[in-house]
């Protein structure tokens, strides 16, 4: 990928990771970056589709017109949602960027964490589910960990996600 830089999103198809997207694409990325959409799939006993193929090593980065494709995309059990594909395409448009993907299978803190150095990422954008104080405790939480963990920059969009909550008023 030469000397551009990869910017990596964690993606998972929620409303906050698709503000953590929309956020690295308005402040991050530049001309000539490459962004890559990085998702973790559950992992589990596959009996057909790629996951069989890259279960262990996470699938080949994917081009956005293959990931666009949806007939492409069942191959891994995966649907990109309208938004995310419209945002990407925008911005692969506009800003004349490369977006690719990358899938893994398995705990999405490891995996996250793993896919820095395989693809290698120059930093990650990660978006946060909004848990309180409590339920980060007793559940864990993925950007924390990540944040705490990764051998690159993060950004845990946390507040991208809890401002349309604000009631400013």
């Amino acid at each position: 990928m030469g000397d551009c830089r990869r910017v990596g999103v964690a993606v998972d198809f929620s409303p906050c990771s698709k503000k953590a997207l929309r956020w690295a694409v308005d402040n991050l990325v530049r001309s000539g970056d490459h962004l890559i959409l990085v998702t973790v799939r559950p992992e589990g006993y596959y009996e057909t589709g790629e996951m069989q193929l890259w279960e262990t090593t996470g699938s080949p980065l994917i081009p956005l017109s293959d990931f666009s494709d949806a007939h492409i995309m069942k191959k891994y059990e995966l649907n990109p949602d309208p938004e995310t594909l419209d945002i990407v395409s925008t911005a692969a448009r506009q800003k004349e960027i490369i977006v690719l993907m990358k899938i893994f299978w398995g705990d999405a803190r490891e995996k996250l964490c793993e896919s820095i150095d395989s693809i290698p990422l120059d930093c990650l954008v990660i978006g946060n589910r909004g848990l309180g104080k409590l339920k980060r405790a007793i559940m864990g939480s993925v950007s924390n960990f990540v944040v705490n963990h990764a051998a690159c920059p993060v950004t845990d969009t946390e507040f991208a996600c809890l401002l349309p909550e604000v009631d400013w008023r």
